[in-house]
């Protein structure tokens, strides 16, 4: 998991990561779309079938991190909560990816 945080406070630094659930929801129907959905493990379920939804309408990843939101926030500098954040760089989003990829493998 701190491979993929650190990826995803990588993509935070070069501006290319959107956070929190309203945000993505309205780059969701912008035409530049986001390529992948990251959603923190204790979100309601309100907002789990949300994200959810209208990842699934217009045909975006949605991977569900094993980590809280308080956790999601901290490693990209944020205070607070995040329910979730997405990648709208496809190199930033192949990154993400593999480190996803590396940890369950590992």
């Amino acid at each position: 998991m701190a491979k993929t945080l650190n990826a995803l406070g990588l993509c935070a630094r070069a501006r290319k990561l959107i956070f929190g659930t309203p945000m993505i929801c309205e780059a969701l129907r912008s035409k530049q779309k986001p390529l992948l959905v990251l959603c923190a493990a204790d979100n309601s379920e309100n907002t789990a079938k949300r994200l959810r939804d209208r990842c699934a309408f217009y045909a975006v990843e949605t991977v569900i991190l094993d980590c809280d939101g308080e956790m999601l926030a901290r490693a990209l500098g944020k205070s607070g909560k995040l329910a979730a954040v997405a990648v709208s760089d496809e190199n930033l989003c192949r990154l993400v990816r593999g480190t996803m990829e590396e940890e369950t493998i590992l």
